[in-house]
């Protein structure tokens, strides 16, 4: 497809990147650190830590790694906390290790959990005091040998983290536990201090994160994201987004998710100051905590953006050193993005991604006089898109196609699914997005509907087998179907429709059975009762029919 983006870029914008400009994600890191190092890189709980200190205490914590477990190159090693200053300490020396990062939701049931660790091989976990005891339930079932445990307050200077401990404790937030043998994080950090980590050559094309996503179709999959692929995402984001550096940005999608970790290797190239939020959805603690602040910056999603426009607080936010609202995992509404314009003056910049693209695709320069326009950007530098038919014919210009996708970015494939990698990817290094799309005469690219049967719940990839495996799983449910329905608060919800067993069954029933087995987003918002469900000639539920009838 003759790539006519590029003839809208903004001024200076390059056509392309270099990928290896950094051989890894700790040396691009370490450039950072090594420039910003006496700036504040992130807050939490009003908490500050500079890049230097990041800088040690991730040294610290390799050094745990290799010295004190003897950790070989290429172990997996699972991610589990809310957006702490703990997650970005851990995450940088897993990968100063030469070690593979998995995230995991810590919201997550025993059952998805064990899920992942399972699949993904893990063998270590960091995991937040807040969701020890889900571990707790599963982990003689997993592979995982060693547990780090951190409590919400760990890297908080004193008395800070005293009286963090203290509101936990009084609100019975954290859960009692039994994991024997586990260790504290602040312990893990003290014994890796006793020697510097060893430096291990990461290579580009070396594994850094199997992030878990439903790809293109199906159940949750290990992405296997490289060195490379993070570097090059984050080398094209800053060619075209046309971002100045400095100040602080606020952070409140969770970093477990692919696309609040790529923005926070972003802000840190710039020298930006993240500031952690742990807990968004208490929406009311949110605004009371950025009402203090100046930000330069925001990220969010949809849903986000428009609980705070609608909570009576907002006004007391202060918006005058704003420059950047960013958006991204979901779809933004324009009723949304124009009500943020108006009360903000800054319009919300919209990009597209997947996990399996490390995972921006497109995304919208921040220049002057930009109005938000239901596109979600142009392409990225060094990205090509290609839109194709059933027979992955590419389509004539102006015509809607499934969007294909090549560049420096793409993932390896997915972990231990080689038939689902060879659907996803072809043989010449597309990627098929399974995502339908049309381009527009001036270069950007507007989604317009999804071959896949995911839902997308405030950003979260939802998948109708899991959930269809779930409820089928209750005694009373003869047959069930999974569909996302629209709903203003987010996004989009789920709806079971369900063939009944027994004829004393509630809806009440199933979501209660749900809610052992699926986290709350997953867990189905509405129960439609029915007689039977609709079918192909072949025999195969037909969720299109059902998503019509709403």
């Amino acid at each position: 497809m003759k790539p006519i983006w590029l003839d809208h870029y903004p001024p200076n914008a390059p056509e392309t990147i270099d990928p290896d400009r950094f051989p890894s994600i700790p040396a691009m890191f370490a450039e950072a650190a090594g420039r910003y190092r006496d700036r504040v890189a992130l807050s939490s709980f009003g908490a500050p830590m500079t890049y230097g200190a990041l800088d040690r205490l991730s040294d610290d914590f390799a050094s745990y790694l290799q010295n004190g477990l003897g950790l070989r190159a290429g172990t997996r090693v699972a991610l589990m906390m809310p957006n702490l200053l703990q997650y970005p300490v851990a995450l940088l020396g897993i990968l100063k290790a030469g070690l593979v990062v998995t995230n995991v939701n810590p919201l997550y049931t025993a059952r998805e959990l064990k899920s992942q660790l399972v699949d993904s091989g893990a063998e270590v976990i960091v995991v937040s005091s807040l969701a020890a005891a889900t571990l707790a339930e599963v982990r003689a079932q997993t592979p995982v040998g060693t547990v780090i445990v951190t409590g919400i307050g760990d890297l908080l200077p004193l008395p800070r983290r005293w009286l963090v401990e203290l509101v936990l404790k009084f609100r019975k937030a954290v859960p009692p536990y039994d994991l024997p043998g586990a260790r504290s994080l602040r312990e893990a950090l003290a014994i890796g201090r006793k020697q510097p980590p060893c430096r291990p050559r990461i290579l580009g094309d070396d594994l850094a994160f199997l992030q878990y996503t439903g790809g293109t179709t199906g159940r949750a999959k290990g992405a296997m994201l490289t060195h490379r692929n993070l570097v090059a995402n984050v080398e094209q984001v800053r060619a075209l987004a046309c971002l100045t550096g400095g100040g602080s940005v606020i952070v409140p999608l969770p970093l477990y998710h692919i696309f609040a970790l790529n923005m926070l290797l972003l802000f840190m190239s710039y020298g930006m100051t993240s500031v952690l939020i742990a807990n968004p959805r208490d929406i009311k603690g949110f605004i009371r905590t950025i009402a203090r602040l100046k930000f330069r910056a925001i990220m969010g999603i949809n849903t986000l953006y428009n609980a705070m426009l609608n909570h009576p607080d907002f006004g007391r936010i202060d918006f005058s050193g704003l420059r950047y609202a960013i958006a991204g995992g979901a779809s933004t509404q324009e009723a949304v993005a124009r009500r943020w314009r108006e009360r903000t003056g800054v319009p919300i910049i919209e990009g597209y991604g997947l996990t399996e693209t490390s995972p921006v695709v497109t995304f919208s320069p921040v220049v002057d006089g930009h109005e938000f326009d239901g596109s979600v950007g142009l392409p990225l530098p060094s990205m090509e898109i290609s839109l194709r038919d059933d027979l992955g014919e590419e389509v004539a210009p102006g015509k809607e196609g499934e969007l294909w996708v090549r560049g420096p970015n793409i993932m390896r494939g997915y972990w231990n699914a080689p038939e689902e990698t060879d659907r996803a990817l072809t043989a010449d290094g597309w990627l098929k997005t399974g995502d339908i799309a049309r381009l527009t005469d001036n270069g950007r690219v507007v989604l317009v509907d999804r071959k896949k049967d995911m839902i997308l719940v405030s950003g979260f990839n939802v998948y109708p087998a899991e959930i269809e495996d779930v409820v089928a799983g209750h005694p009373g449910v003869s047959e069930v179907a999974v569909v996302g329905v629209p709903d203003k608060a987010t996004g989009e919800a789920v709806r079971a429709f369900v063939v009944r067993k027994d004829p004393n069954l509630t809806e009440e029933d199933i979501v209660k059975y749900c809610r052992q087995f699926l986290t709350a987003y997953k867990t189905p918002r509405s129960i439609v009762f029915r007689d039977a469900l609709p079918r192909s000639n072949v025999g195969k539920v037909l969720r299109r029919a059902l998503r019509e009838e709403g």
